[in-house]
């Protein structure tokens, strides 16, 4: 069950940041952990409201297409100056990250501020992005799913997709993904214990007797889908059908297992996406995992190339695995990949380094 939760009391270098738009006046409250008190910022102007929606829709429209670096830096620059800038120092924002206590950021987040990737924040005094110095996650309220890491030797991995042509594709008017054979095959390779549900096995049937049969504590879903915050417009696309959000999240919860194997601790939506225009979108995404009782749900905000998501995805599999430790952090395996794709370590393509490829993909709910 969901519970409210103290942070301080699963992780001890997570800070809680809360930005609150009210009329023309813009209020950011921030909880460091091991203490009870808050930091408070606030900016406010008779325009303000027009000039933060401003560069909400400028971000917004230039990191969703392959544009020039600078166009996404220049208003990513100025919410960094807004939600940041202010708590700098409370953030030890100038130690290395070994050295300091505040290792990752935990945002909960209000109207537009839900459709932009906090990951993408630009500190243009120390020239990067705000993933470069902080794991990063979203929550949509301090109620989490009894948060706990994954364990490495423990990691089964159920993937699910259709790279050819599905009759639901034909009939909802969706291309085919090409490049999902690749991003399933590599999974495949990468964890040990999987397993695959490609093209025409990739049915509600199938799904549903796979997550009885084996404790999947990682569910990969590579197809077309939306995310709304209306639930009639949350879909994914199997083989044959659309499947809505109520049956996506029967399926996860019907599972016949013992408690402790019970709980999928990620769904990963790899190519789907949130609807266009709609503010609260990103809770749809959210609300699957907490209504299924997944623990995180690891989506995407608008829809990135097939190809870099599958290196993108293989990437995200590797860290996991290549954790030092036994326990491993969702979001800084996450943090690890769109560092790799910023410092173009990537070879498949040399634009990897924008933030329309790497930025996309939240991580919402548990990120231990």
């Amino acid at each position: 069950n969901a519970e409210d939760i103290n942070i301080d009391q699963i992780d001890k270098n997570a800070a809680v940041i809360y930005p609150i738009l009210l009329d023309n006046q813009l209020s950011v409250i921030l909880k460091l952990p091991g203490t009870d008190n808050f930091r408070y910022a606030s900016v406010s102007d008779k325009n303000f409201a027009a000039q933060f929606q401003e560069t909400l829709f400028n971000l917004r429209v230039n990191i969703t297409t392959i544009r020039g670096i600078n166009k996404v830096k220049l208003p990513s620059n100025q919410l960094y100056q807004w939600l940041i800038k202010p708590f700098e120092t409370d953030l030890e924002i100038d130690l290395e990250r070994d050295d300091s206590q505040i290792k990752t950021l935990v945002f909960v987040l209000d109207g537009l501020l839900r459709n932009i990737p906090m990951s993408v924040l630009y500190d243009s005094d120390r020239e990067r992005y705000l993933v470069e110095r902080y794991a990063i996650a979203v929550v949509p309220g301090l109620q989490l799913v009894n948060p706990k890491p994954l364990l490495k030797e423990q990691l089964r991995v159920l993937t699910a997709g259709t790279s050819q042509k599905a009759p639901s594709y034909e009939l909802e008017g969706f291309s085919s993904l090409p490049n999902i054979q690749q991003e399933l095959e590599a999974i495949e390779k990468t964890v040990p214990k999987s397993e695959k549900l490609a093209d025409e096995k990739f049915t509600k049937t199938n799904i549903q007797a796979q997550i009885n049969s084996e404790p999947f504590n990682i569910i990969h879903i590579a197809t077309h889908g939306q995310f709304s915050s209306n639930p009639d417009n949350t879909f994914i696309l199997g083989w044959d059908e659309r499947i809505n959000v109520r049956d996506l999240d029967l399926l996860l919860q019907t599972r016949n297992l013992t408690p402790s194997e019970q709980a999928i601790e990620l769904l990963i939506l790899s190519a789907c996406q949130t609807a266009l225009g709609d503010t609260r979108a990103a809770l749809g995404l959210a609300g699957v995992s907490i209504r299924a009782g997944v623990r995180s749900v690891l989506g995407s905000l608008w829809n990135v190339n097939d190809a870099s998501t599958a290196e993108f995805m293989k990437q995200f599999y590797q860290q996991l695995l290549q954790s030092s430790s036994s326990q491993i952090r969702k979001a800084e395996a996450l943090r690890q990949v769109q560092m790799r794709f910023i410092k173009g370590e990537i070879e498949q393509n040399a634009d990897y380094d924008k933030p329309y490829y790497w930025s996309s993909f939240i991580l919402v709910g548990n990120w231990l």
